[in-house]
Parts: structure tokens; C-alpha cells; sequence
């Protein structure tokens, strides 16, 4: 990829971590601003190829460093074989390695994490057992309790049709059975991606719309390995998904040693921002900090980019101030 931006950085890259090849995509203006890593949703919902829709800005006052996760994206692409599929653990060990490169990459002491939705689990679990590696965490897109999240989008999205008085839906509300009933069963994702569907149209959730395939076949870094990437996402995650089941940040230490900052859409109720809100007031940080995005669905930073990077400079500016 040839760098026509005329950014100071702005490349991708390849690197052996944890036995695999793994992509990076650089961003930024000054070498001595700090490194800001993006942990993607999904799991396998690689987001490195919708930077451009909402970055800009961010490279002013970050380098950011997309990282497409093993099972995703352009790493999936490079490592399609089975034995080279995710765990948990096995992330949070290329997590660590991918901080270590970034820091002597960037000569930095410390790095700065911001967790999407899944990548929310990943950053939360990560700054918990090496909080030595990071400046500070923003999580977007929360997630807390993989259960309540469900019940909470179902009860929502119940209302919602209710309201319409639109009994086609309704009926295919229904048809879900008790959804997601005492136990989330992610081993087959049919029934989620039904309700998923239902939620879009009343506008609780993402939309796989024409604008979406628009903006992901429109990126600078597009291939066309990138859409078989996504396609085969799910095989390639299915023990992220089953530890999913069972997942609430609540069975972890209410207790941070970095600075935390959640940015929150008020809109979002694929991962609802008011159990995430809850949980936040509930937390012992050093320092924390709640933003909540008005008219910002589950792609907070795609949905209101501007509003997005107001929070993003204050968080900059606050964490200047106080060293």
C-alpha cells in the first residue's frame, strides 16, 4: 500500500507474534504522540478496514495501530488454518506481545488500549493482569454481562415493536421462543443473528445496510480476501463464542490500577449502554471518567464521529494534565 496521504505514518505491516503473522495498520502525524491501540469487536469483526470513515482527527493527537486479531480480518486471511485459531488466553498472550512491540517499536513506557464491544472483554481482562503496559483504557461499546446484555436488547427491542404496533415483527419476536432464556447458547449463531436482524431494523443495533458494504469495499486497504475473511469469522472464533456464554466482568475484581474512561452511545442496545453505565459507578480506578454519546448506536465512533473525538480529546488532555 502506498502511503498518498502525506501522514508521517500511515503503513501496514506483518509481524511474528505468538507463532503467527499478524497485521498492523499504523496511523498518525507525530512519532511523539502517544500510541493508541484499538482492540476490534466480534469477536473476528476485524475494524481496521473502517478507519477511514472516522480516524482523522484521532492521528492529530494518537498513532493508532489497528490490530487485526488471529481469527479476523487480515490475519484470518494469512493464517486460515485451524491450529491457528483463537482462545481467550491465547489473545491475551498475543495482546501482551503486540504491547511489548509497540512499545519499543514507539519507544513508549506505556500504551493506551481502547476496547470495542468484544475487544472491550479483551481490554478489560488484559489491563487487569498487566496493568504496567498501559496509560489508560477506554471501553466502547461495553461489555459487562453477556446474559443481562441479551435480556436487556430483547426487552428493548420488544417495546420498540410494541410502539409500531407492528405485529409482523412481533410475531417474529416470538417465534425466537424465550430468548435468550436462563442460559446464553452461542454454539449456533442463527437464533442471534435473527434477533440481530429484528434489532437493526428498529435501529438498536448494527446494520449490515448498503452504506456498511459501501464504506468496507471503499477502504484504502480493501482486498477481496477481506469478504472471505469475514464470511469464515465465526468458524474461526467458535471457543471465543462458547466462552462468551458464560461471561460477566462482574466475576473479575471491581478493582482497576489504570485510569478508566468509558465512551457510551445512548443508542446502543446491542451491548446496552445502561448496564455498562452501572458497572462503571461500581468500579475503583485511579481516575475514571464516563462520556455518553447522544444518537450513537453500537458503531459509536462511526455514528457520531465528531461528538466521538470531543470525548477522545478530552480524555487526551485530561491524562496530560494529570501527569
Amino acid at each position: 500500500m502506498k502511503n498518498n496521504t502525506n501522514k508521517l505514518i500511515y503503513f501496514e505491516e506483518y509481524i511474528p507474534i505468538n507463532g503467527i503473522s499478524q497485521y498492523l495498520f499504523h496511523c498518525g502525524t507525530d512519532y511523539k504522540n502517544p500510541v493508541l491501540l484499538i482492540l476490534h469487536g466480534g469477536p473476528g469483526s476485524a475494524e481496521s478496514i473502517f478507519s477511514y470513515t472516522f480516524q482523522e482527527k484521532w492521528e492529530n493527537i494518537f498513532t493508532v495501530v489497528h490490530w487485526d486479531q488471529r481469527g479476523a480480518g487480515k490475519t484470518l486471511t494469512e493464517n486460515p488454518d485451524e491450529d491457528t485459531f483463537p482462545t481467550t488466553e491465547i489473545l491475551l498472550n498475543d495482546l501482551k506481545e503486540i504491547c511489548d512491540y509497540l512499545k519499543k517499536k514507539y519507544n513508549k513506557k506505556k500504551i493506551i488500549l481502547l476496547g470495542h464491544s468484544w475487544g472491550s472483554i479483551l481490554g478489560s481482562l488484559y489491563i487487569q493482569s498487566h496493568p504496567e503496559d498501559i496509560e489508560y483504557y477506554i471501553g466502547v461499546g461495553q461489555v459487562v454481562d453477556m446474559l443481562e446484555n441479551e435480556k436487556v436488547a430483547y426487552d428493548k427491542t420488544k417495546e420498540a415493536i410494541l410502539k409500531a404496533n407492528n405485529k409482523h415483527d412481533l410475531k417474529k419476536l416470538n417465534s425466537l421462543g424465550e430468548y435468550p432464556g436462563e442460559k446464553l447458547d452461542l454454539t449456533s449463531t442463527k437464533t442471534i443473528r435473527k434477533f440481530r436482524k429484528i434489532q437493526a431494523k428498529y435501529n438498536l443495533a448494527i446494520n449490515i445496510n448498503f452504506s456498511l458494504i459501501k464504506n468496507f469495499i471503499k477502504s484504502p486497504i480493501f482486498q477481496l480476501s477481506d469478504v472471505k475473511a469475514y464470511l469464515n469469522s465465526y468458524n474461526a472464533n467458535k471457543s471465543i463464542y462458547k466462552f462468551l456464554e458464560n461471561f460477566t466482568l462482574y466475576s473479575k475484581p471491581l478493582k482497576y490500577e489504570v485510569p478508566i474512561f468509558y465512551i457510551l452511545g445512548d443508542n446502543d442496545w446491542q451491548t446496552p449502554y445502561n448496564i455498562a453505565s452501572k458497572y462503571f459507578n461500581k468500579i475503583d480506578a485511579p481516575y475514571k471518567k464516563l462520556y455518553v454519546i447522544p444518537n450513537a448506536g453500537h458503531m459509536t465512533m462511526m455514528d457520531e464521529p465528531e461528538l466521538f473525538f470531543e470525548a477522545l480529546s478530552d480524555i487526551n488532555t485530561n491524562s496530560l494534565i494529570k501527569k
